[in-house]
């Protein structure tokens, strides 16, 4: 949720933000109506209050007395208008999305995404190459079929080397972001409403979230959904900033609206594994945050040596609780396209505001919250298989891969 006293300075500044994104601007002007009627009748509630102090200061006469209880009466009525005013504000204000930064370029949806820069060459085959789909059914990595009988579509075994990929993977990532600091974690996959709430996720794009009703929980969607409460109503100490882990989890999404999207294969899926990067940084070291959380997922994907090129989104292509986002988009042969494996937003504080993750000595300061993916796993097997498939049939490991797979350099 972004700061009431932004549209209070600098309205203007929160339309133009709505209007890069496409959306109406016509919630400031009713947020600052409300909030106007809010503070005079505040103004007049603490007028009442302050009346009320000094006539009970001394003993009342009888007409006094009564004169007192009808004034109670009135602050008590004062005190619950107030209240209908505050919760129609926060109401409100959960339908204004982040801020977007000055850098984030225009444009109304993907096509007007800025590619920043280009890594790897794109494979040239002297044979007919497979999708990853057969490719991992006829090495015996996937099964779509089972899967299918017992959960139903959009559902996938991984099986054999197609596992031993996952946790090379798993063991890669792990490798490289220790060594920057970051702190592995296995999140609870079961998160309340009110810390999904707070992540920004239920706004918009809610019919995404798998609800389990009976327990009024929800199942996460991406690590960073878990991560970002653990400090929920904390003050963090500045001197561990920047504070950053590394989620391994799985995520579920109902993938509404997406059917007849991508149906073939494991590229979208209901149930998948990730490692996901989060950051806890302070307001003025934020922006570096997100461009070393965009160099570690570089870094990754140069040692998998697998051709990719990094995208900044345009206004209408941010999502909902970022200020800024970069993609990465690696090259599927079958596809003949670059498509999106990576993700990292910096969400400034428009989580942590919710969360109520306060710096330490910051003066009302809100932590700034960062995520990045380091791999999902199925769209980055996917390119695995395809980029690395060779004549024989056989599938070639990634050198950084190998020593996490018994030193093997193929499949098949």
């Amino acid at each position: 949720m972004i700061d009431l006293q932004r549209i209070r300075d600098h309205s203007e500044q929160v339309k133009q933000s709505l209007q890069r994104r496409g959306l109406d601007t016509e919630i400031v002007d009713e947020i600052a109506e409300l909030d106007e009627e809010y503070r005079a009748r505040l103004g007049e509630l603490n007028a009442l209050q302050a009346q009320r102090n000094a006539q009970s200061s001394k003993k009342p006469t009888d007409a006094e007395r009564a004169a007192l209880k009808t004034l109670a009466t009135h602050i008590r009525k004062m005190e619950s208008d107030i209240a209908v005013l505050e919760s129609r504000i926060e109401t409100r204000m959960h339908h204004i999305p982040n801020i977007l930064l000055d850098d984030v370029p225009n444009g109304a949806d993907a096509s007007a995404n800025v590619v920043e820069h280009t890594v790897g060459n794109i494979p040239s085959f002297d044979f007919d190459i497979e999708d990853h789909l057969t490719i991992g059914e006829r090495l015996g990595m996937i099964d779509m079929d089972s899967a299918s009988k017992v959960s139903g579509s959009r559902f996938a075994y991984l099986k054999g080397d197609a596992v031993l990929l996952q946790f090379a993977l798993v063991n890669y990532a792990l490798s490289v972001l220790t060594a920057e600091k970051f702190v592995p974690i296995i999140p609870p996959h079961l998160i309340s409403i009110e810390a999904m709430r707070a992540m920004g996720y239920l706004d918009k794009g809610g019919e995404e979230v798998y609800h389990m009703k009976s327990d009024d929980l929800v199942l996460i969607g991406t690590s960073e959904q878990s991560i970002g409460p653990m400090h929920m109503n904390e003050q963090m100490d500045p001197g561990l900033f920047p504070l950053r882990y590394v989620g391994i989890s799985p995520c579920y999404r109902r993938e509404a609206g997406s059917y007849g999207k991508d149906i073939r294969g494991i590229l979208r899926l209901h149930q998948f594994d990730k490692i996901e990067m989060f950051s806890f940084t302070s307001p003025s070291a934020s922006d570096g945050e997100h461009l070393f959380l965009l160099e570690m997922q570089e870094r990754l994907m140069q040692g998998l040596q697998l051709p990719y090129r990094v995208v900044k989104l345009c206004a209408g292509d941010t999502g909902w609780s970022s200020a800024r986002t970069y993609d990465i988009e690696t090259w599927m042969p079958s596809q003949k396209q670059y498509r999106e494996t990576h993700s990292t937003s910096t969400t400034t504080d428009f989580q942590t505001r919710r969360l109520k993750v306060r710096v330490k000595r910051g003066k009302g300061q809100y932590a700034h919250a960062l995520n990045g993916t380091a791999f999902a796993i199925g769209r980055t097997l996917i390119a695995i298989l395809e980029n690395g498939q060779e004549a024989d049939g056989r599938m070639r490991i990634p050198d950084v891969l190998q020593p996490f797979m018994g030193h093997r350099t193929h499949v098949g």
